[in-house]
This record gives structure tokens, sequence and C-alpha cells, in this order.
């Protein structure tokens, strides 16, 4: 096992001397020889393949991975790291542990891919953020994760039975309730919840454009994943304590709400609309219900396209008119015409309206809360009404108005328009087939 992931960490090293297309030939001459030579009937092959496992939540996630990451080098072009072999290491680490992560049966592997994708990201912040504050909001988001899971670190190196998924069981007793709030509290700073948020508004502000779009697509989602992995060791537990946390997720949900509204960075209103969804999947995942799994795929999924398209969207401004204040980014309609109608497009999924996986996805997972407890239903009304106000505020004071920004700047181009038609693509496409996401818990 430690040979195949040496030969992993060889390859992405390879990057920082020779070009992407060298390495994916690599890669690529390398899996046939793989499927040649390997003795595929082995005990030792066995034991390997049996340490990975994968249901349409991990596919899901491992094909949202791949398309966020294509989406990252078309997004990167004009921020100077396209021709950085330190990207594409840091880019193509980040994918490989992300797959490890979602497919990944033994918990202390999952463990160590789980906290290992917190380097890259950290080091692109680092090396191609935006403002010298990108070095204060790495180290929020270092101690901020690296605090949260190490009660999970001591909770497996104190555990004597088996760490696979598979064979974990259901503990008991009053010891059992700390280590649950312990271990829970590593995957809820992941998520974030409210409460636990402060790391995420400062990352993504600091972060570059392809910081931002993995961020918002893929590295919110561990948190909800890690969580369903583990419910079944902690079952009794989550049903005794579900009624705090999904109370905490709501109402947090509204009040973010609120915050957005009294934003005037156009990344960091973006940023805490996550807490918004991912708030909303994790009243879902607290709800039990079959109709709360689904719901929190679909809501991981469509988010993770909307929330990354926004951020390339001020990306777009930003590369420009180098701000990001809504009140300097008056009247974008006047000079972009067209790339209004992209704004009004992802301002209405982000707001959940059809089509879109948004929109089904808040049908689904305000159902399962509303079966949970009826009494959500005003704060679900007001959490939903928010976050029509915020998608509406952002996408008003930058297309109407008129602003001050009237000096000649480049046009929108064909691979900035077709960046924006990938990330709708799926979310309109997907539509059609809801089945395909139902279920699967």
């Amino acid at each position: 096992m430690l040979k195949i992931f040496f030969l992993f960490f060889t390859i992405l090293c390879l990057c920082l001397w020779i070009s992407l297309m060298e390495v994916f030939i690599f890669i690529v001459f390398g899996m046939v020889l793989l499927m040649l030579v390997v003795d595929w009937e082995s005990l030792w092959m066995g034991y390997v393949l049996g340490m990975f496992s994968l249901d349409e939540m991990s596919v899901s996630l491992i094909l949202l991975s791949f398309w966020i990451s294509l989406l990252m080098l078309l997004a990167s072009f004009n921020s100077g790291v396209i021709n950085k072999n330190s990207f594409y290491f840091y880019l193509l680490l980040m994918l490989v542990l992300l797959i490890f992560c979602f497919s990944f049966v033994n918990f202390l592997l999952f463990f160590i891919a789980f906290e290992s994708v917190l380097f890259p990201i950290i080091m692109i912040i680092f090396s191609w953020g935006y403002q010298p504050e990108r070095l204060q909001a790495g180290i929020y988001m270092l101690f901020y994760t690296l605090f949260g899971s190490l009660p999970l670190l001591v909770f497996l190196l104190m555990e004597s039975g088996s760490l696979n998924f598979i064979y974990l069981f259901k503990g008991v007793g009053e010891s059992w309730n700390l280590f649950f709030f312990l271990i829970v509290f590593a995957f809820l700073v992941k998520v974030p919840m409210y409460m636990l948020h402060l790391w995420l508004p400062k990352a993504h502000v600091e972060a570059p454009i392809s910081g931002s779009m993995i961020l918002a697509g893929v590295l919110l989602k561990l948190g909800v994943y890690g969580l369903y992995r583990l419910k079944i060791m902690f079952l009794n537990l989550i049903s005794m304590y579900s009624s705090l946390f999904m109370s905490i997720s709501v109402i947090g949900g509204v009040i973010i709400g609120l915050v957005c509204l009294n934003q005037v960075d156009l990344k960091s209103l973006i940023a805490y609309s996550s807490i918004c969804h991912m708030g909303m999947a994790l009243g879902g995942f607290f709800s039990l219900s079959i109709w709360g799994a689904n719901g929190a795929l679909l809501m991981m999924i469509g988010h993770g396209l909307c929330s990354s398209a926004l951020f390339c969207l001020a990306n777009f401004m930003y590369e420009r008119f180098f701000t990001r204040s809504l009140m300097l980014l008056k009247g974008m309609g006047l000079l972009f015409p067209f790339l209004s109608m992209w704004w009004f497009l992802f301002c209405v999924v982000n707001m959940a309206a059809p089509p879109s996986m948004n929109f089904v996805a808040e049908i689904v997972l305000m159902s399962s809360m509303l079966k949970y407890s009826f009494f959500l239903l005003f704060l679900l009304f007001f959490l939903s009404f928010f976050s029509a106000c915020y998608s509406l505020y952002m996408y008003s004071y930058t297309q109407h108005g008129k602003g001050w920004m009237m000096f000649s700047v480049s046009g929108i181009n064909e691979r900035e328009y077709m960046l924006m038609f990938l990330h709708f693509f799926p979310l309109v496409l997907w539509i059609m087939k809801m089945e395909v996401f139902m279920n699967w818990l």
C-alpha cells in the first residue's frame, strides 16, 4: 500500500519539472501497465481493494471534484498561475486526496485524506492570494480545522476495534456523549455550521479564483459527507441531539441571510450565502430521513456548481476593475449586457428558483425538516425569503444603476462565456434525471 501511495506522490511531484500534458500521458501509460501487470486475484490486492468503497454520494462528489478542477484551469488563465508548475502540483494533489477521501472505507485513511486536503488549498491561498491578509486567512483556516479535528484523531488512536466504516459499532454510556460532540465538531467546522464559520469568509475573500472555486464547490461538502459516514456509530445520540443542531443551523441561516444584506464586498456576500445553503444540507442530515439524505446530496452538487459560478462572475469584475465593492461595481449591465444574463441566471439559481437542482434540493430539504417538526415552518420561510433577498440585492446592485466605472476595459471573451455555460449546463441537465440522486442511502 505504501508503494502505491509513493507512486502517486512521485507522479504529482513530476508536475514541478515537466508539463501537465506529459504528466497525463505518464498517468495513462501507468494505468495501462498496472492493468496488465498486477495480479488482481492475489491476497494483498484483495486487501487493498477492500479499503475502497463507493456509493452514489461518493461517485457524485468525485465527479463534482473532477468537473470543478477542470473549470479551475479554465478560470485561471488571467491570474498568472496557468504557467506555474507548482499550481498544477497543488491542483492534482488536491484532486487525488479528494478522490481518496470520498472512496476510502477505512476511518483512519479517510481522516488522513480529510486533513491532507487542507495543505494544497492553504498553499494556493498563500501563493496566489490577492492581499497581504491572505496569511491571516490561511492561518485562521488551518487552526480552525486542526483544532476541530484533534479530538477525532485522539478517538482514532484510542480505538481498539475495526476502523472500517461497515463495522463501526454503536457506542453506549455517558462517555459516548462527550465523544459524540468532540467527533462531530470536526465535521461541523468543515461544513461550516453557524458559530463555527468565521474562517470561511476570510478564506474566500483572500483566495484566488481557483481556491474559491474548489473551496465552495467541493471542500465544504467534506463535512456533510463525513457525518453520513459516521452516522451508524452515533445514531442514537444524533437522534437525541438532532433538534439542537437543526435549530442552530436553521436559526443561523436566517441570521446569516441578514448578514448577507449588509455586505458590500461581493466575494464576502457569496461566501456568507454558502453558510445558509450548507446549513440547510446539515438540517437535512439531522432530520434522519431518506428525503433529508436525498436533499443533502442534491444541495451539495447544486450549491457546488452555483457558488463556483458566482465566484467566477465576481472574478470577472475584479480582473477588470480591481475592486469587489458593490458600491463601485454598480451599472455593470451597461458595460456587459450579455454577461448580465449570466448574473441573472445564477442569482436565480442561488435563490433556488426553477429550473435548477437547488430548487428541487430546497423543496426536498424543507419537506424533510417540516416532517421532523412543523414548528420550523416560520424559520424556513424566513430562510428562503432572505435567500431571495440577498440574491436580488447582489444582482440589482451589480447590474442596475449608474457607476463610475466607464473607462475602457476588455470585453468578456469566449473562454469566460464557456466557463459560465459549463457551470450552468449540469444544473439544468440533471433536473431531467432527479431519480439518479434519489434513494442513495
